[in-house]
């Protein structure tokens, strides 16, 4: 994991004051690429960590060799424990490490840098749609999320002012859980328009759990995408691939006496379900229910009509 690397290179450096990337690389079991990588990343992301070149050169934290980060700022701060991602996908080793370099900030500093790696939830189970990049207004929500500032969005044609409470990384695809007039709500990320963080104060509950709260959202979420469930026959070789469109809406039931495998896929309408598995042809037989055999018939009829020659 990305993150707990970037912990090792931090309190490599506090130990050694100096590494060059080939030393870190060895230490730590990466590539020397892989190791140039995270020291940029620290750099870039606020840390004072800063190469030296020529002979006897390499990387060094600003103020030389220390047990502990007194030496860095409260933004600095923040920005290691955004830079270090969701707290929920840390490992328990990374947790301890967290733990420990919260107790070694500043006491001043330290309600941002555990709000700051509080802020997202990492849910790993996708919803079937992939290759999406980060969204830009993510590290601004972030900020706000962080600093307690209400953000003023702009999202489905409205303006809207909000108090965000976390944020929700499932496989790429991100979303803002925030306090609005209206009770709590959830916004898709990649469909905010706008975001300005104010400088207004935000409420937040005072009993608010983060992950507990996005189970809720998911658990709401998949009741209304998954009112249609449609048996498949596939052969097992395709069946990763059945998974990248459906996430976790794909369970397989059993393998069949022809050697492929019968599995369930999910969604929220017989349409849906029809227009993921149109482009599979004859490498997918839908057994029921009808509603899907009749809306891939329709598909195939529309497609005929319109590819066929005269």
């Amino acid at each position: 994991m990305r993150a707990d690397r970037l912990v090792a290179t931090l309190l490599l450096l506090q130990a050694r004051g100096r590494v060059t990337a080939s030393e870190l690389a060895e230490e730590l079991e990466i590539s020397v690429a892989t190791a140039r990588r995270d020291l940029e990343a620290l750099s870039t992301a606020g840390i004072p960590v800063y190469p030296q070149p020529g002979r006897g050169g390499g990387w060094s934290l600003v103020g030389g060799a220390r047990t502990d980060l007194s030496g860095l700022n409260a933004a600095e701060s923040r920005a290691l424990f955004l830079l270090l991602g969701p707290a929920s996908a840390a490992t328990p080793e990374l947790t301890s490490a967290l733990r420990k370099l919260v107790r070694a900030l500043p006491a001043t500093f330290r309600a941002d840098a555990d709000a700051a790696a509080r802020a997202v939830v990492s849910d790993p189970s996708g919803w079937g749609e992939q290759g999406r990049e980060r969204p830009a207004l993510v590290e601004p929500l972030q900020t706000a999320v962080v600093r307690r500032s209400k953000v003023r969005l702009a999202y489905g044609g409205k303006e809207r002012l909000v108090d965000p409470l976390g944020l929700a990384d499932k496989d790429g695809l991100w979303y803002l859980i925030a306090g609005t007039p209206d009770g709590r709500r959830t916004f898709r990320v990649d469909r905010i328009t706008e975001a300005e963080v104010t400088g207004l104060p935000a409420e937040r509950p005072d009993d608010f759990d983060l992950p507990s709260e996005w189970a809720r959202v998911v658990a709401d979420m998949e009741r209304l995408r998954s009112l249609v469930t449609a048996e498949v026959l596939i052969e097992g070789r395709y069946l990763p691939v059945l998974r990248t469109h459906f996430g976790r809406h794909c369970e397989p039931v059993g393998p069949e006496d022809d050697g492929r495998v019968r599995v369930r896929v999910s969604a929220h309408m017989p349409r849906s379900i029809a227009e993921q598995l149109a482009g599979w042809g004859a490498m997918v037989e839908v057994v029921a229910p009808e509603t899907v055999r009749a809306e891939l018939a329709r598909i195939g009829r529309e497609l005929t009509e319109r590819y066929t020659g005269p």
